[in-house]
């Protein structure tokens, strides 16, 4: 007795990008309001200008639904051909049914009365990463043909808005990518894995249930850990990081992505900087930022673009893939 593996494609490749935010964007002058801080205090200890935040019974699902419809427009692939939705998300507001499921029940994804795999990751500010990890291996192994993999976050419903060194961070928003099969390569492999003994530096528990970090802790690791993991991620693809046209890093503070770029040398090339305007998305903030540079045109097609994100478990995940051609 013989069990038959199934056989994808060669590889895989971002197909579409898309992204959703709140209507709603507070300033840090709307912050000044609410707590002991200042404008002048939050752009020099975060780079944060402004965020997006949600409105009363907004929730991560209806954030997620039009950045999925974005991304599937602009990859021109047809929802019937969807058989695979992964999220990533840490603030969904229900267990059952997951994130995933409504996405695809909103978009009527699925043929036959038979709609796509669900599911649900939880790795916090890496989990787009994850899922798009996720998506790229099940294709390339024959469990599915066509995903799309969302990042999305309401961390604005976790926030102590009394505590300025969280407060200033939060936003909501989501992004998102459809990922088809590729004849060859077009999204590397993914290196994810998890810091021991940092498993409480970024929380969100009982009983407050609210965003805390040790901020200290998390950024020391970003500025010696972070690089050579960053490292590691290109290596694997078989690439340097003189090929490397992107960088798109978990956008958790600007006085982390700024010196990150430095160290892997790439100031000279683009450095998506959405924090400034969009705050810390979590999950969201890597698809998030690079689909808002793609529509705008800040991002040209076909080139490699290192995707990294860390944060919460503390969990870190990345892959370089080719940026999405142009209709």
């Amino acid at each position: 007795m013989k069990i038959t593996l199934a056989q994808g494609p060669a590889g895989t490749e971002l197909a579409g990008l898309g992204h959703a935010q709140p209507a709603h964007v507070m300033d840090n002058h709307e912050l000044e309001g609410m707590m002991d801080t200042s404008d002048e205090w939050i752009r020099q200890r975060t780079g944060i200008v402004t965020r997006h935040i949600v409105a009363e019974g907004e929730t991560v699902v209806d954030l997620a639904v039009p950045a999925a419809r974005m991304a599937l427009a602009d990859s021109g692939v047809d929802a019937s051909d969807i058989d695979l939705v992964v999220v990533a998300t840490t603030t969904a507001a229900e267990r059952s049914p997951n994130t995933a499921g409504r996405i695809a029940e909103a978009l009527g994804l699925g043929r036959d009365g038979r709609g796509p795999g669900i599911m649900d990751i939880n790795t916090a500010c890496s989990g787009f990463e994850y899922a798009l990890g996720v998506a790229d291996q099940a294709i390339r192994t024959g469990s599915a043909t066509h995903a799309i993999v969302v990042g999305a976050e309401t961390l604005s419903a976790v926030t102590d808005w009394t505590d300025r060194a969280t407060a200033v961070l939060t936003a909501d928003g989501a992004g998102a990518a459809v990922v088809r099969p590729s004849a060859t390569p077009r999204v590397g492999p993914v290196v994810w894995g998890s810091e021991a003994g940092m498993a409480d530096a970024v929380r969100i528990s009982p009983p407050a249930g609210r965003f805390s970090q040790n901020g200290r802790e998390v950024l020391r690791w970003a500025l010696t850990r972070a690089p050579e993991r960053a490292r590691e991620v290109v290596a694997r693809a078989g690439l340097a990081m003189d090929d490397i046209q992107v960088l798109a890093a978990h956008q958790a503070n600007l006085r982390i992505i700024e010196p990150l770029a430095e160290a892997l040398g790439l100031t000279d090339r683009i450095v998506i900087t959405d924090v400034t305007e969009s705050g810390n998305t979590s999950a969201a903030s890597v698809p998030l930022g690079l689909s808002k540079w793609w529509h705008a045109g800040r991002i040209p097609e076909d080139v490699p673009a290192l995707l990294f994100g860390f944060g919460g478990g503390f969990t870190y995940a990345g892959m370089v893939a080719m940026t999405p051609r142009r209709s």
